[in-house]
């Protein structure tokens, strides 16, 4: 009896030694799965406004040629969003909308998500105003741009809540009609504004 139970002590420790190693495996698959699930390409940016949006569930980008590439690789239409921690229609078409994880898989599956801080970036601000005032489009805060990987704004609105509101169409409805647009090249072309865009 004595012999069983020293074999079996001698099986549980030898368990036990490859159980630890086992567990650190188990917990950093865990914590890598979490950390994937709950950033975007926003950690380390400086303005308010970017960093508020880093756990989202959109895959964000900053605005830059990494974007504007990453659009060209996948042959999406880029979703810009402008907007300030200030603007209470931001606050409100965030909580409505890019905090949304249906929503949120929708973007990230037909759109490469692009964030820009009104009060960090007046220049192109004022470049996406214009542009999308010529093409007869809301210009105001918060701003919704929809823009080829070449640079051309062709769709837009300000702000799109989840569900329709009086004359605001819900932002499904006008991510669908974004993506309708994409889809006809010879149309964009002639109705849409060239932007300058990062190398």
């Amino acid at each position: 009896m004595g012999h069983v139970t020293s074999f079996a002590r001698l099986n549980l420790i030898g368990m036990g030694k490859n159980m630890f190693p086992l567990t650190l495996v188990l917990a950093g698959i865990v914590a890598a799965s979490q950390a994937q699930g709950n950033s975007n390409h926003l950690s380390g940016q400086t303005s308010l406004y970017l960093k508020r949006a880093v756990s989202q569930p959109v895959d964000w980008y900053p605005w830059g040629g990494g974007a504007f590439q990453r659009a060209k690789q996948l042959n999406r239409p880029i979703l810009l969003d402008v907007g300030a921690v200030w603007c209470p229609w931001y606050i409100l078409m965030d909580r409505e909308t890019y905090t949304n994880a249906s929503t949120a898989d929708y973007i990230n599956q037909h759109f490469v998500a692009v964030k820009v801080d009104f009060d960090s970036a007046p220049e192109l601000v004022a470049q996406l105003q214009r542009a999308q005032a010529v093409l007869n489009l809301p210009a105001g805060l918060p701003l919704t741009s929809f823009i080829t990987p070449d640079g051309k704004l062709y769709f837009g609105g300000g702000y799109l809540p989840s569900e329709r509101k009086g004359d605001k169409p819900p932002f499904r409805e006008a991510a669908e009609e974004a993506l309708t647009r994409y889809a006809d090249q010879d149309k964009i072309e002639k109705e849409s504004f060239q932007l300058e865009i990062p190398k």
